[in-house]
Formats: structure tokens, C-alpha cells, sequence
């Protein structure tokens, strides 16, 4: 058992908040971006928040530190879109190694100096593996239904780059985030299931799904149960839900987690549901208390912020959470407990 996993059972960890949302603070210009290294690059760079990882490390070191300091047990790499399928919006395929390992090990190297400082709370660093922009199970052309812009061979090759580069650059976790297609987070757990058999290395992994609206399924279609089975064949850390919906709207879907899962339940809501202006308004006190109902419930392991969350609401959120206990992880026979979801799930 690992020091991650032996804690889970033992405390709420907090997940940090959103990277774009700090970054957006800065208020980068395409220079910025671009950096004295790629100043001369053919298309435009700005808003390749990855990128910052090459041209502007010390921002993503302090965002980070600021979240460890308010009171994460993890924090995510800068890494969303770092495969070679996001990384063509950009020309920037060939960067994708680079960018991942960077950015794992200025994670990495806040978090162990954090850690020396206080090594009563071990600080730990989850490789952010987001969902590319494209998907495998449904087709970009409402005239071609049939069409797929990607296939699961092409996915799985991009996945296992990342992940090669997140354990190569040291992280504690691999977090195949913000699935809104469950057929690419399948090609992610296979290419990671594949790489940590051949490199002979025990990666835990977490899994978290976005539900996309009030219909309570994911943009291909499954529900909170769906999602779960799908995924249940890969040994996991833990599964959750993050973005899309405030931590009010989240709660029925993670009372399905909580009743079936083998795993921890993680959740990292956002800050509450855009305004007419697609920005995120909810302040820290509010969001905490509606993650209260988490807490009352034992309804998680792992608890953070997605969209619109700062450094504030983390602080607000690790307050709550050490008074009260973690979700507890169920023992018993993984078969007995499948077969009673199964049974559950039949109409």
C-alpha cells in the first residue's frame, strides 16, 4: 500500500483549484506565451497554458505552492492538454514530452520542498491527463454520423506519451480528468495499464468523470452508474466528478459513486454555474458550505475546485475537512459488489 493510499482511509485530502483560472491573473500577453524560445514560432501561442510550463516556470511554481500553502494534499500538473492531439492546435506535437515532464517536475519540486518543510503533511502531485478535443464514440459532423475524428489506437498512443513523461517527471498520481467521453479515458487507463507493466512501476490512478448538465449524464451519454461500470475494470485510487456543475448540482452523482464504488469517491466542483457572462462568481464561503453536505454524508476521499476556484476556496474547503471523517472504502469481494450493481442497474 502506498503512503497516498494509506492516508485516503485515513483523512480527506484536498485536491487544489483551477490552473487557468490563476493564470488568467497574470494576464499573459502572446509574448509572454511565446517566451524567448519560441518568439519566432508560426502561429499564434496565447492561451496554450501548457506552454507556461517552458516560458514561464516560476508562475506555475507559485500557483502551485499558493494552493499547497492554503491547503492541498495534491496538486495537478499543467498539463490538460498535453497530448500530441491537443498540442496540433499549435504546431507544438513535438514539445508534448517536454511540456509533461517540465511541468511534473516543477510540481514535484514545490511539493518535496514543502514536504522537508513539514513533513507531517506530505504533499503529493497528480499528472493531469485531460480528455484532447476530440472523441472516439461520437462524430463531429451531424451529416456523418458514422465519422470519428479519432480512433482508440491513435488515443492510446498520445495518452501513453503523456504518461510517460508525468512518471518520468516524477508525479505520485496520474489523473485522467474532466471525461466527458468514456471511450477516451479507456484508451488512457489501457495505454497507462500497458506502460506501468512494462516499466514495472505502481502508479495509482484517479478517475473523474464531467457530468455536462441538469440530464445527470455525460456529454456521450452515461450516467453517474454507466460511467462507473465502465471503468471499474482498472484498479483504482479513485473515481469522481469534476466541472460542469457547482458542488450543489453534484451531489446526487456522487451519492451513486459513493453507494457502488470500490475505490475512494473524489469530487472537485466548479465555483458554483457560470453567470451570463460564462465567469464563475461563487466565493469561498459559499462553496465550502455546500461541500459541507459531502462531508455530512461521507460521501468522498478526495476533495478540490475545478473551474473559477482559487487558492480562497481551497483555503475555506481544507478548514472544513478536518472535521470530518472519509468515505469509508469498502473491503468485502469486488464480484459480490459488481454483481450487486449490476443487478441494481437492470430496469
Amino acid at each position: 500500500m502506498s503512503k497516498i493510499e494509506d492516508l485516503l482511509s485515513k483523512k480527506i485530502l484536498v485536491l487544489d483549484g483551477a490552473m487557468g483560472t490563476m493564470l488568467q491573473e497574470y494576464k499573459f500577453s502572446e509574448e509572454d506565451f511565446r517566451g524567448e524560445r519560441f518568439k519566432n514560432w508560426p502561429v499564434s501561442v496565447q492561451g496554450n497554458n501548457d506552454l507556461l510550463s517552458l516560458t514561464q516556470p516560476e508562475a506555475i511554481a507559485e500557483i502551485h505552492r499558493k494552493y499547497f500553502l492554503a491547503g492541498a494534499d495534491i496538486v495537478e500538473t499543467n498539463t490538460f492538454s498535453g497530448t500530441t492531439i491537443a498540442m496540433a492546435d499549435y504546431q507544438m506535437e513535438d514539445l508534448v514530452y517536454e511540456l509533461n515532464y517540465e511541468s511534473a517536475r516543477i510540481a514535484k519540486k514545490v511539493a518535496t520542498e514543502l514536504t522537508v518543510e513539514d513533513p507531517k503533511k506530505p504533499r503529493f502531485v497528480a499528472g493531469a491527463i485531460g480528455p484532447t478535443n476530440k472523441t472516439a464514440s461520437m462524430s463531429p459532423d451531424v451529416n456523418d454520423p458514422g465519422y470519428r475524428a479519432i480512433s482508440f489506437e491513435e488515443l492510446k498512443v498520445a495518452y501513453r506519451l503523456q504518461a510517460q513523461a508525468l512518471i518520468d517527471g516524477g508525479v505520485d498520481i496520474l489523473l485522467v480528468e474532466t471525461v466527458f467521453d468514456t471511450l477516451n479515458a479507456k484508451a488512457a487507463l489501457f495505454a497507462i495499464d500497458e506502460l506501468k507493466e512494462e516499466l514495472n512501476v505502481d502508479v495509482p490512478i484517479m478517475v473523474s468523470g464531467t457530468i455536462t448538465d441538469a440530464s445527470g449524464r455525460t456529454l456521450s451519454g452515461q450516467t453517474a452508474e454507466a460511467f462507473l461500470i465502465s471503468v471499474s475494470h482498472i484498479p483504482l485510487l479513485s473515481i469522481g466528478f469534476n466541472c460542469a456543475l457547482g458542488a450543489k448540482q453534484l451531489t446526487p452523482h456522487l451519492e451513486v459513486l459513493n453507494r457502488y464504488a470500490n475505490s475512494g469517491v473524489s469530487a472537485y466542483p466548479n465555483a458554483g454555474l457560470p453567470n451570463a457572462f460564462g465567469e464563475y462568481d461563487q466565493d469561498a464561503e459559499e462553496m465550502a458550505d455546500q461541500i459541507n453536505e459531502y462531508l455530512e454524508k461521507r460521501l468522498v476521499n478526495i476533495i478540490g475546485g475545478c473551474c473559477g476556484t482559487t487558492p480562497k476556496h481551497i483555503r475555506a474547503i481544507a478548514e472544513i475537512v478536518k472535521n470530518y471523517q472519509p468515505r469509508e472504502i469498502p473491503a468485502g469481494n469486488e464480484m459480490e459488489r459488481h454483481a450487486e450493481f449490476d443487478s441494481a442497474s437492470q430496469p
